[in-house]
Parts: C-alpha cells; sequence; structure tokens
C-alpha cells in the first residue's frame, strides 16, 4: 500500500528562532511566501513547499534538541490510503507517533519516525 505514495510535497524545517530564519529563506533567498500562519510559513520552491515551524509542537513527539537539524517530510496520498499506509506501517512495526486522524485544517494525518528518528507525515487533503 506504501506505493501509493507518488512525490515529495513539503519540507517541514523545525527552528528555534522561526523569525530569523524567515527572514533568510525570504530576503536572502528570495523564496516567495505561499502562506504566512506567524508559526507556520510556507514558502514555493518549485512544485514543492518549504516550511518552516517552531519546535514543540504536539505532533512531534519528542522535537530534536535545540541546536540540531530538524526536518520533518510529509507524503501526500489520496484520503483512504492514509489508513492503509498506517496499517503497512504497523506491519512492520514502524514507530507512531500520531495515529491517523482529521486535523481542523483539512487534513487526515498520520506522523510515524524512520530508524534515525526524523519525522515523517503521510496525509490527504479531506
Amino acid at each position: 500500500m506504501l506505493d501509493a505514495i507518488r512525490s515529495l510535497d513539503y519540507v517541514v524545517v523545525l527552528c528555534d528562532d522561526i523569525e530569523t530564519t524567515r527572514r533568510f529563506y525570504a530576503d536572502v533567498l528570495s523564496f516567495p511566501i505561499y502562506r504566512d500562519w506567524d508559526d507556520w510559513i510556507e514558502f514555493q520552491v518549485g512544485a514543492t513547499l518549504l516550511t518552516l515551524r517552531e519546535r514543540g509542537r504536539p505532533e512531534d513527539g519528542q522535537s530534536p534538541p535545540s541546536g540540531t537539524t530538524g526536518v520533518q517530510l510529509a507524503f501526500r496520498v489520496p484520503p483512504p490510503d492514509v489508513d492503509r499506509c498506517y496499517e503497512a506501517l504497523c506491519d512492520h512495526d514502524v514507530e507512531i507517533v500520531d495515529e491517523p486522524r482529521t486535523r481542523e485544517y483539512g487534513h487526515r494525518t498520520l506522523f510515524f519516525r524512520d530508524p534515525e528518528g526524523n519525522l515523517l507525515e503521510i496525509y490527504a487533503d479531506v
């Protein structure tokens, strides 16, 4: 079922100082801002969104310590496949951080970790 993944949609960079990081991507690299919700800032970089957000949100489980690299990868699938992917990951004893659930912002999400402890997400627009 995990073969339903067809694209890398956005990358999330976890930030200790989101405003300084925002200025770097907007002013230094000149990436256009796609959406700015203060604690969630998306830049359009080609077909991918580069997203900045503060460390320590509930879906992190445990955020990497301050001063270390923090990247979250998000993979989009069709809505029914979020739960199917969850079952497939459980079959492989993958560490699940947050089981599938529908969020108020219009995504059905599933959070889990790779072997290095990086946070990964499978989501669908609902």
